[in-house]
Protein backbone atom coordinates (compact mmCIF):
# COMPACT_ATOMS: atom_id res chain seq x y z
CA UNK A 1 0.00 0.00 0.00
CA UNK A 2 2.82 2.57 0.69
CA UNK A 3 4.05 1.82 -3.07
CA UNK A 4 0.74 2.90 -4.11
CA UNK A 5 0.64 5.87 -2.20
CA UNK A 6 3.91 7.12 -3.07
CA UNK A 7 2.76 6.77 -6.79
CA UNK A 8 -0.09 8.75 -5.85
CA UNK A 9 1.54 11.72 -4.91
CA UNK A 10 2.93 12.15 -7.96
CA UNK A 11 -0.23 13.17 -9.37
CA UNK A 12 -2.36 16.19 -8.98
CA UNK A 13 -5.66 15.30 -6.97
CA UNK A 14 -8.69 14.48 -8.66
CA UNK A 15 -11.36 16.29 -8.45
CA UNK A 16 -13.95 14.05 -10.61
CA UNK A 17 -15.76 12.01 -8.57
CA UNK A 18 -16.80 8.59 -9.09
CA UNK A 19 -19.64 6.25 -7.98
CA UNK A 20 -19.98 2.34 -8.13
CA UNK A 21 -23.09 0.32 -7.13
CA UNK A 22 -23.73 -3.33 -6.36
CA UNK A 23 -27.60 -4.90 -6.41
CA UNK A 24 -28.01 -7.95 -4.33
CA UNK A 25 -31.57 -9.59 -3.88
CA UNK A 26 -32.37 -10.70 -0.46
CA UNK A 27 -35.03 -13.10 0.47
CA UNK A 28 -36.84 -10.92 3.58
CA UNK A 29 -38.93 -7.97 3.73
CA UNK A 30 -37.08 -4.74 3.03
CA UNK A 31 -37.77 -3.83 7.15
CA UNK A 32 -35.91 -6.92 7.83
CA UNK A 33 -33.00 -6.23 5.81
CA UNK A 34 -32.64 -2.71 7.01
CA UNK A 35 -32.55 -3.84 10.20
CA UNK A 36 -29.60 -6.19 9.45
CA UNK A 37 -27.60 -3.11 7.77
CA UNK A 38 -23.95 -3.11 8.38
CA UNK A 39 -21.02 -1.00 7.03
CA UNK A 40 -17.36 -2.82 6.13
CA UNK A 41 -15.94 -1.79 9.50
CA UNK A 42 -18.60 -4.36 10.52
CA UNK A 43 -18.64 -7.31 9.01
CA UNK A 44 -17.58 -10.37 11.03
CA UNK A 45 -15.86 -12.22 8.88
CA UNK A 46 -12.05 -11.76 7.49
CA UNK A 47 -11.78 -9.86 4.34
CA UNK A 48 -10.51 -11.35 1.15
CA UNK A 49 -6.81 -10.88 0.66
CA UNK A 50 -7.62 -8.83 -2.50
CA UNK A 51 -9.36 -6.12 0.21
CA UNK A 52 -6.72 -6.88 2.60
CA UNK A 53 -4.14 -6.66 0.41
CA UNK A 54 -5.52 -3.09 -0.68
CA UNK A 55 -7.51 -1.48 2.22
CA UNK A 56 -6.34 -1.21 5.53
CA UNK A 57 -8.10 -3.41 8.02
CA UNK A 58 -11.05 -2.88 9.79
CA UNK A 59 -11.64 -2.82 13.71
CA UNK A 60 -14.92 -1.34 15.09
CA UNK A 61 -17.18 1.55 14.52
CA UNK A 62 -19.34 3.08 16.65
CA UNK A 63 -22.21 5.17 15.94
CA UNK A 64 -26.08 5.13 15.38
CA UNK A 65 -26.28 4.52 11.53
CA UNK A 66 -29.75 5.35 11.08
CA UNK A 67 -29.92 8.70 12.50
CA UNK A 68 -29.76 11.64 10.44
CA UNK A 69 -26.70 13.78 11.71
CA UNK A 70 -25.41 10.74 13.54
CA UNK A 71 -21.36 10.83 13.47
CA UNK A 72 -20.01 6.81 12.95
CA UNK A 73 -16.23 6.81 14.26
CA UNK A 74 -15.06 3.92 12.30
CA UNK A 75 -11.62 2.38 13.51
CA UNK A 76 -8.86 0.57 10.87
CA UNK A 77 -5.72 -0.77 11.78
CA UNK A 78 -3.74 1.89 11.95
CA UNK A 79 -6.01 4.62 11.19
CA UNK A 80 -9.71 6.00 11.30
CA UNK A 81 -12.45 6.90 9.03
CA UNK A 82 -15.61 9.61 10.33
CA UNK A 83 -19.15 9.58 8.27
CA UNK A 84 -22.21 11.72 8.95
CA UNK A 85 -25.37 10.19 8.09
CA UNK A 86 -27.05 12.21 5.63
CA UNK A 87 -30.19 11.08 5.11
CA UNK A 88 -32.18 8.07 6.15
CA UNK A 89 -35.86 6.50 5.74
CA UNK A 90 -36.38 3.44 7.36
CA UNK A 91 -36.36 -0.13 4.50
CA UNK A 92 -36.01 2.77 2.14
CA UNK A 93 -32.30 4.42 2.23
CA UNK A 94 -29.27 5.63 4.13
CA UNK A 95 -26.93 7.82 2.71
CA UNK A 96 -23.77 8.75 4.78
CA UNK A 97 -20.87 11.48 4.00
CA UNK A 98 -17.46 11.11 4.48
CA UNK A 99 -15.91 13.69 6.72
CA UNK A 100 -12.58 12.68 8.01
CA UNK A 101 -10.22 9.89 5.82
CA UNK A 102 -7.00 8.72 7.57
CA UNK A 103 -6.31 5.40 6.27
CA UNK A 104 -2.73 5.79 4.57
CA UNK A 105 -4.21 5.88 1.33
CA UNK A 106 -5.23 9.45 0.81
CA UNK A 107 -2.57 9.73 -2.11
CA UNK A 108 -4.92 6.66 -3.98
CA UNK A 109 -8.30 7.44 -3.07
CA UNK A 110 -10.38 9.63 -1.46
CA UNK A 111 -13.53 8.01 -0.19
CA UNK A 112 -16.46 10.47 -0.63
CA UNK A 113 -19.66 8.83 0.81
CA UNK A 114 -21.88 6.39 -0.27
CA UNK A 115 -25.36 4.83 0.17
CA UNK A 116 -27.55 1.81 0.86
CA UNK A 117 -30.79 1.48 -1.06
CA UNK A 118 -33.79 -0.34 -0.27
CA UNK A 119 -36.95 -1.45 -2.56
CA UNK A 120 -39.53 -4.81 -2.39
CA UNK A 121 -38.64 -7.20 -5.07
CA UNK A 122 -40.37 -10.35 -5.94
CA UNK A 123 -40.20 -12.53 -3.04
CA UNK A 124 -38.08 -10.22 -1.12
CA UNK A 125 -35.71 -7.29 -1.33
CA UNK A 126 -32.98 -5.48 -3.28
CA UNK A 127 -30.64 -3.68 -2.24
CA UNK A 128 -27.76 -1.53 -4.00
CA UNK A 129 -24.89 -0.35 -2.14
CA UNK A 130 -23.24 2.39 -3.67
CA UNK A 131 -19.67 3.69 -2.48
CA UNK A 132 -18.65 7.57 -3.96
CA UNK A 133 -14.57 8.54 -4.32
CA UNK A 134 -12.10 10.43 -5.97
CA UNK A 135 -9.35 7.96 -7.19
CA UNK A 136 -6.12 9.96 -7.70
CA UNK A 137 -3.36 7.10 -9.53
CA UNK A 138 -2.99 7.68 -13.20
CA UNK A 139 -3.99 7.10 -16.42
CA UNK A 140 -7.20 7.21 -14.57
CA UNK A 141 -8.90 5.04 -17.34
CA UNK A 142 -6.84 1.81 -16.07
CA UNK A 143 -7.20 3.23 -12.43
CA UNK A 144 -10.60 3.22 -12.37
CA UNK A 145 -11.10 -0.12 -13.98
CA UNK A 146 -9.00 -1.56 -10.94
CA UNK A 147 -11.31 0.69 -8.38
CA UNK A 148 -14.45 -0.57 -10.23
CA UNK A 149 -13.20 -4.02 -9.63
CA UNK A 150 -11.97 -3.51 -6.25
CA UNK A 151 -15.36 -1.93 -4.94
CA UNK A 152 -17.67 -4.73 -5.95
CA UNK A 153 -15.33 -7.08 -4.44
CA UNK A 154 -16.23 -5.02 -0.92
CA UNK A 155 -19.36 -4.09 -1.91
CA UNK A 156 -20.19 -8.25 -2.19
CA UNK A 157 -18.10 -8.76 1.28
CA UNK A 158 -20.62 -6.69 2.73
CA UNK A 159 -24.04 -7.76 1.19
CA UNK A 160 -22.21 -11.10 2.53
CA UNK A 161 -21.94 -9.92 5.72
CA UNK A 162 -25.84 -8.89 6.30
CA UNK A 163 -26.97 -12.08 4.46
CA UNK A 164 -24.64 -13.78 6.98
CA UNK A 165 -27.04 -11.72 9.83
CA UNK A 166 -29.98 -12.42 8.42
CA UNK A 167 -29.52 -16.16 8.10
CA UNK A 168 -28.53 -15.73 12.25
CA UNK A 169 -31.07 -13.52 12.93
CA UNK A 170 -33.64 -15.76 11.02
CA UNK A 171 -34.22 -18.30 14.24
CA UNK A 172 -35.13 -15.39 16.58
CA UNK A 173 -37.97 -13.49 14.30
CA UNK A 174 -39.45 -16.92 13.58
CA UNK A 175 -39.55 -17.92 17.65
CA UNK A 176 -40.62 -14.55 17.98
CA UNK A 177 -43.41 -14.61 15.10
CA UNK A 178 -44.49 -17.91 17.13
CA UNK A 179 -45.02 -16.39 19.74
CA UNK A 180 -47.02 -13.12 18.96
CA UNK A 181 -49.36 -15.77 16.88
CA UNK A 182 -49.97 -17.87 20.12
Amino acid sequence: MTLLARVGRLFPRNEIDDAVATKAHFHSSPEVVWREMIFYEEVPRRPMPLLRMFLPAPVSTRGEKTRVGAIIECTYDGGYLEKCITAAVPARFVRFDVLVQRLGIEDCISMRGGSYEYSAAGDGTDVVLTTGYRGHLRPRWLWRLFERFLAHRLHRHILAGMQAALKASAPARALSALEVHE
